[in-house]
């Protein structure tokens, strides 16, 4: 029998076999499934009566909340497509993103009212603009009015088009201009049943949605924990005093940060002051982790961390450190593997490749570039087919991240494509240098790119922010780099910051602002 795959299906499941259990806090209110998905099916008949028709972009400018995971089920059951937008972008870059997509609906919140005011004149596609919050001037309707609008109707899943588009997101633009990534209603399902298979102990499983919800699928956690009937927290904002917070009073017992955000809760002053005894799992993702940030995580919240690798273009999830092996030679074998991109997850193919599209050989010491293949993969760049057809080869999605691997396939990830450093004909991975200088216990955050040097053409250069009270200076780290990496790879600038590092809306540190810096005026330039 053939039976489309959509994520509805996700929420049918929750619904039927746990629709009595509290699935989602959001502040102070809970609801059951059978309410969270009352409201996901009123929300998609409301949107129809509104006008909103097949393949219409709604989009969404909200922290994370329950209405933001109601429209990962009731936008999609109208058939139309979510955009999740990034709320730490720039007025202009969400202008380009809202003209691009032309999305015909906006669903925001009131801490973005200044924002909305901007907007009206120069995105005539959008039609209708709901609050989430109280009414205002800028808006049509509100969330709960428009609620109030819809009738709870169960959605015939034999009627969706599973290759149809589900979902929008737009990249960080980190690397440059955002680009709109399609993932269809069989990509997001087939990637929810991937991910659910990582999981632990669901049964008693309370998820901490601490990834805002609109970078990349939300790592997919929304429809994984919605199918598998697991408590979803939602953290509005990320501040690691709430964290403790909601980790303590809700029993949370997995989470998923960024290496930025590891960062922040272990520095935070707040860090011992409430019972997390209930974590089990530590997800790390987003960007490179190194075996000291994993090792301080697990000391300090006393449960397993461990690495991941993904995209926005692959749902996002590829990889994961979780162990395939019964044991390790030692602790430091453990915790190194642990930080590594790991094994590809099911319904998922990898290959680390030369420019030729040769498998590199396996010996963690050849560097190539991840390529992908499989269900996870999507359906392309919305209305960029040129840049789509430019990261393919067949079936093969490039991902432009630079890695070695070994004779079992466990990926490690040294770079992206971009910001390899090329210093007198060496590659030097920024990401090496930079797990390096991360090491030493005086640094806070860093962040290591790419300087013009005559002689050397470039070399490391690396912006170093201290933790509070510290007097480290370059000298000191250089010596303790000294014995850790090659002289050719040590940085030959360090700045010290009192500032935090630029960072994008998920905590990706922005490279190219602190690129520019050291590049502006130069007639050479290295695109990154």
């Amino acid at each position: 029998m053939f039976v489309p795959l959509t994520p509805i299906r996700c929420l049918h499941r929750a619904v039927d076999l746990f629709g009595n259990k509290v699935g989602v806090v959001s502040g102070s209110r809970e609801f059951t499934y059978a309410q969270f998905g009352e409201r996901a099916e009123k929300l998609a008949s409301a949107l129809v009566k509104e006008g909103v028709q097949p393949g219409d972009r709604v989009a969404y400018l909200s922290f994370n909340n329950n209405q933001l995971l109601e429209g990962y089920f009731g936008v999609v059951q109208a058939r139309a497509i979510v955009m999740p937008l990034n709320v730490r972008l720039s007025p202009q870059e969400l202008v380009a993103i809202l003209c691009h997509s032309g999305a015909r609906m906006l669903i925001f919140e009131n801490d973005f009212l200044p924002l909305i005011e901007r907007l009206k004149p120069v995105c005539p596609e959008l039609k209708r603009y709901v609050a989430i919050d109280e009414a205002s001037s800028s808006s049509d309707i509100t969330y709960e009015e428009l609620i109030d609008r819809g009738t709870a109707e169960r959605a015939d899943v034999f009627s969706f088009d599973e290759m149809a588009p589900a979902e929008l997101f737009y990249t960080s633009g980190s690397t440059g201009t955002p680009k709109g990534v399609v993932l269809a209603h069989r990509t997001l399902y087939l990637h929810a049943l991937s991910v659910l298979g990582l999981f632990q102990d669901v049964e008693s499983m309370v998820d901490l949605h601490t990834i805002p919800l609109f970078h990349a699928n939300g790592w997919g956690r929304p429809q994984a924990s919605t199918m598998a009937g697991t408590r979803q927290v939602m953290v509005r904002r990320f501040e690691p005093s709430l964290v403790f917070q909601l980790i303590e009073q809700h029993r949370a017992t997995d989470m998923s940060v960024v290496p930025t955000m590891a960062n922040a809760l272990l520095n935070s002053p707040d860090l011992g002051k409430h019972d997390l005894s209930s974590l089990r799992y530590i997800n790390i993702g987003g960007a490179a982790a190194s075996p000291e940030l994993v090792e301080r995580v697990e000391a300090a919240f006393h449960c397993e961390c461990l690495s991941g690798y993904g995209l926005t273009e692959t749902c996002p999830v590829l990889t994961t450190g979780r162990d395939k092996v019964a044991g390790y030679p030692s602790p430091a074998e453990r915790l190194r593997h642990h930080a590594m991109a790991g094994w590809p997850v099911p319904n998922v193919s990898l290959r680390v490749v030369d420019p030729h599209m040769n498998d590199v050989p396996r010996d963690m010491q050849a560097i190539g570039e991840i390529v992908a293949m499989g269900d996870h993969i999507m359906e392309g760049y919305y209305r960029e087919r040129e840049a789509t057809a430019a990261v393919m080869s067949g079936p093969w999605f490039h991902t432009g991240d630079m890695a070695v691997w070994d004779e079992d396939g466990y990926v490690h990830i040294v770079d992206r494509k971009k910001e390899i450093i090329i210093s007198g004909g060496e590659n030097i991975s920024s990401l090496e240098v930079e797990k390096h200088i991360f090491a030493h216990p005086d640094v806070f955050e860093c962040a290591v790119v790419a300087a013009p040097d005559e002689k050397w053409g470039e070399v490391p250069a690396a912006v170093v922010v201290r933790k509070p009270g510290s007097n480290l200076s370059a000298n000191e780290l250089l010596e303790f780099l000294g014995g850790r990496l090659g002289r050719y790879k040590l940085p030959r600038i360090i700045e010290f910051t009192e500032e935090p590092l630029p960072k994008t809306g998920t905590g990706k540190i922005r490279k190219m602002v602190l690129k520019e810096r050291f590049w502006t005026g130069k007639e050479k330039r290295v695109q990154g």
